[in-house]
C-alpha cells in the first residue's frame, strides 16, 4: 500500500501547487486500511475521485447536500442534470427504486457491469439526486473499490465523471488531481482508466429504452434478444 499523503504536491499548469491527497489502492484486492481512510473522508463530507468499470468517477456521500453542491461547483455542471448513484450490489435496491420483476431480472443478469440504470425512486433519495420525473440513476460497477466503499459506508455514494461538465473524461489520477484538486478532498489511484461511459438504461412500466449508448451496449442488447 503506498500514499502520497496530503503532502502530495501537484503542480497545476498554471504554475500553482494543489495540495490532493493520493491514496494508491489495489483495484482487485483493495487494502481495508486504505478503504477505511477513504471512507472516513466521505463520511466527514469530504469529496473523491474514484474508478470504476468505466471511467474515474467522481463521489460523495449521497445524504449530504453541501458535498453533492461541491461537486456540481468543480463540475460546472448544470443543477438540470442530475447526479447518479453507486450500490454495492442489488439487495438494497428496493430502498431507493420500484422495479417490477421483470426489470430485477434484467439487472441481476447484467449487474455489476458499466450500466446506468433509471428507475423510478421511492421516497429514501434526496431530492437532488431525483429527475423532474422522480427517477434516479443507480450504478453497481464492476470494479472492486467502489462496491467495496459503499458496503464498508452501509450507504450509496455520488456517482458522475470526473471531468469537467461537456468535457472528455479525465483517466489518469494525477491529471484529475491537478485539473480538479481545488474542491477534491482525496484522489484513488488505480493507474490510468482510459474507458468508456456508461451505457444508460431506463426501465419504466412502458418497457426499456436505451438513452445512451456506451460501454456494453452490445452486450445489453443480446441480453435483450
Amino acid at each position: 500500500m503506498q500514499y502520497t499523503g496530503l503532502g502530495n504536491m501537484s503542480i497545476g499548469r498554471d504554475c500553482h501547487i494543489i495540495l490532493t491527497r493520493i491514496v494508491t489502492i489495489h483495484p482487485a484486492t483493495p487494502q481495508p486500511r486504505a478503504l477505511q481512510q477513504v471512507a472516513q473522508v466521505i463520511e466527514r463530507g469530504g469529496v473523491v475521485a474514484y474508478p470504476t468499470d468505466t471511467t474515474y468517477g467522481i463521489g460523495c456521500d449521497i445524504r449530504n447536500p453541501k458535498a453533492i453542491e461541491r461537486i456540481y461547483r468543480l463540475k460546472n455542471k448544470n443543477k438540470k442534470d442530475t447526479l447518479s448513484f453507486v450500490c454495492a450490489d442489488l439487495s438494497h435496491l428496493a430502498d431507493y427504486a420500484v422495479v417490477s420483476n421483470t426489470g430485477f431480472r434484467l439487472m441481476k443478469r447484467l449487474l455489476p457491469g458499466p450500466y446506468t440504470f433509471v428507475l423510478k425512486a421511492t421516497k429514501l433519495p434526496p431530492r437532488v439526486l431525483q429527475t423532474r420525473q422522480k427517477t434516479v440513476g443507480i450504478r453497481v460497477p464492476d470494479h472492486a473499490v467502489p462496491r467495496a466503499l459503499v458496503d464498508l459506508l452501509g450507504h450509496p455514494i455520488v456517482s458522475t465523471t470526473a471531468n469537467i461538465s461537456g468535457e472528455m473524461a479525465i483517466a489518469d489520477p494525477h491529471e484529475i488531481a491537478e485539473r480538479l484538486g481545488h474542491d477534491l478532498d482525496l484522489v484513488i489511484d488505480v493507474g490510468p482508466i482510459v474507458g468508456e461511459l456508461s451505457t444508460v438504461v431506463e426501465i419504466a412500466d412502458d418497457g426499456v429504452t436505451i438513452l445512451r449508448e456506451g460501454k456494453g451496449v452490445q452486450a445489453f442488447s443480446d441480453d435483450l434478444r
